[in-house]
């Protein structure tokens, strides 16, 4: 059994919201369910077209691909999405330079299939928060070769520049990761918007703190936004319950 809550919030500095969020339980497809965050970018309008229609694209070829494979779904989905929004972003000038991050996730059998592309995240949260994803950003591969620590990464002026995202090139290079899942984990994933204003120690905190997964995410945007919310903020939860 899972429960769940998704949300956005435009947060205290942007005009438009350009994350979306999806959550679905159920079956979808030969899916058991399917969760996506996915982070717009372009101009006015391109990236909100960019993160919405990358998470409808994914749902529609999540239901119609004949795959048994988490994984090989997922990596479908996400393929077809990276050339239709490619393909319009090379067609029209209003939509030149889009494209959007995307994690989607399912869960089978105690497993998590995790996708990934650009530097939105999904956590696992037992007892500790357990960052699974890699950001595909500038800097985050700075820290990986050694060249800048953790703390020069927090405040790095190039922060904001990733190195993958969907709709970028023709073709798209993915993330996968699988997770084994006990009764009472958490499964959070976020967009920048949160990570960038809340630590790591302050999402586990609020998380953990005996709220359900609505209060929890709604208390995240909360802090988000306290901190000084200078990007849109989108968040998903996904507690086992049994």
């Amino acid at each position: 059994m899972l429960k769940t809550y998704s949300m956005t919030d435009i947060g205290r500095r942007r005009k438009l919201n350009q994350d979306t969020v999806y959550s679905c339980e159920h079956p979808l497809g030969n899916l058991n369910n399917l969760f996506i965050v996915a982070d717009g970018m372009g101009g006015h309008k391109a990236g909100d077209y960019a993160s919405a229609y990358t998470v409808k694209a994914i749902e529609r070829e999540v239901e119609v691909c004949e795959d048994k494979s988490p994984i090989k779904i997922l990596r479908e989905a996400i393929t077809v999405a990276n050339v239709e929004i490619f393909d319009k972003a090379a067609s029209e000038p209003d939509f030149a330079g889009m494209g959007t991050t995307c994690v989607a996730a399912t869960i089978a059998d105690d497993v998590l299939y995790v996708a990934n592309v650009g530097d939105s995240r999904l956590y696992l949260i037992d007892r500790a928060i357990t960052q699974v994803t890699k950001d595909h950003s500038l800097v985050a591969e700075l820290v990986r070769k050694g060249t800048l620590d953790a703390t020069q990464a927090k405040g790095h002026p190039d922060k904001n520049i990733i190195t993958r995202a969907i709709g970028a090139a023709p073709n798209v290079e993915i993330d996968f990761f699988e997770v084994e899942l006990s009764a009472g984990d958490i499964v959070l994933m976020c967009t920048d918007g949160l990570t960038n204003m809340v630590d790591d120690d302050e999402i586990l905190r609020i998380v953990r703190c005996g709220v359900d997964v609505a209060d929890a995410a709604e208390n995240l945007i909360k802090m988000a936004n306290h901190n000084g919310g200078k990007d849109n903020i989108g968040v998903v939860l996904v507690e086992v319950t049994q």
